[in-house]
């Protein structure tokens, strides 16, 4: 005797939802559980050493226009805090994504330098010092100049 199961239009429907749910829901867990930014991440080898922290920064730009139609401009340092460990050697690999260039100052830490569109600039030291130190970019100092584009650099 041959046995016929029936399967009812609806609970096609409510599997195939139930499929995509699950589907959903382990894409956004293994979305979650992917590597955290250069900026959170524990420090990388650089030159065989296994305690230089390196840390990824870019330049961004946020552009808007007020009420009356003018432009506003804002540059910024991305991300805009770090925290690096004293007395371990840093390496910063600031890249230019906006503006031309941005000359910059590392306050306390006595760094120059400049950061250039579609350049990456490297800055290595150690902090001996705890602190905060910001990073200045010297273009952008105020409102006026779509600024300030200051980011900080926290030694603990």
């Amino acid at each position: 005797m041959t046995k016929f199961v029936v399967v009812k239009k609806r609970q096609l429907q409510w599997a195939a939802a139930i499929v995509l749910v699950l589907l959903v829901a382990a894409a956004v867990w293994r979305w979650n559980a992917s590597e955290p930014t250069l900026a959170n991440a524990a420090p990388e080898s650089v030159n065989g050493s296994s305690e230089t922290q390196v840390y990824q920064i870019v330049t961004g730009e946020f552009e808007t226009t007020d009420r009356a139609g003018k432009m506003l401009e804002a540059y910024v340092w991305s991300p805009g805090n770090i925290v690096v460990k004293k007395g371990v050697p840093v390496e910063l690999r600031l890249t230019g994504i906006s503006g031309e260039k941005h000359p910059f100052v590392i306050e306390g830490l006595g760094i120059k330098g400049t950061v250039t569109k579609g350049e990456t600039t490297i800055v290595r030291f150690t902090a001996e010092h705890a602190g905060t130190y910001p990073i200045q970019c010297l273009t952008h100092t105020d409102l006026r100049s779509g600024g300030p584009m200051v980011g900080y650099i926290v030694v603990q």
